[in-house]
């Protein structure tokens, strides 16, 4: 398994945290030779600020970490913040639903209803429908899932 995946979801301000912890590293010192404002670094650790790319460059530069490897952090929490939204959804468009013939289609809880979802899509779906429940739920998720179906 590699690093980024056991890492992913974490947001890039803990990673930078570590890493000057490790290397005894104070903060306030970093973040003036970076030519940053302490402050901004601070938020960026705590998780209340996004990492921007001019600043992850200047970061992984002085950390000598792989260049874009925070940036790519971000993503991967940005996108684990908007899967925590009620409003997130699969794309509808690709689903049919008469393969949901036994539910109120428009009052699916995507999230709360996964594994049925995810059996309801691998046993009736179209591949069409398949593709879209893996892209929306994520390749490992559907494939536990799939393997849990295997154990009963």
């Amino acid at each position: 398994m590699k690093t980024i995946d056991i890492i992913k979801g974490i947001h890039p301000g803990k990673i930078v945290e570590r890493e000057l912890k490790k290397r005894n590293i104070n903060q306030r010192q970093f973040a003036l030779s970076i030519g940053e404002h302490p402050q901004t670094l601070g938020a960026i650790i705590k998780g209340n600020r996004r990492m921007n790319v001019d600043l992850s460059l200047k970061m992984e530069e002085k950390l000598e970490l792989e260049e874009g490897f925070l940036m790519t952090l971000q993503v991967f929490y940005d996108i684990k913040e908007a899967k925590k939204d009620s409003t997130y959804k699969p794309d509808l468009s690709r689903l049919r639903k008469v393969t949901f013939w036994d539910t109120t289609f428009d009052k699916i809880d995507w999230k709360q209803n996964r594994v049925a979802v995810i059996k309801r899509v691998f046993s009736r779906g179209t591949e069409m429908e398949q593709e879209e429940i893996i892209r929306f739920y994520g390749k490992e998720v559907v494939d536990k899932v799939k393997l849990l179906k295997h154990q009963l």
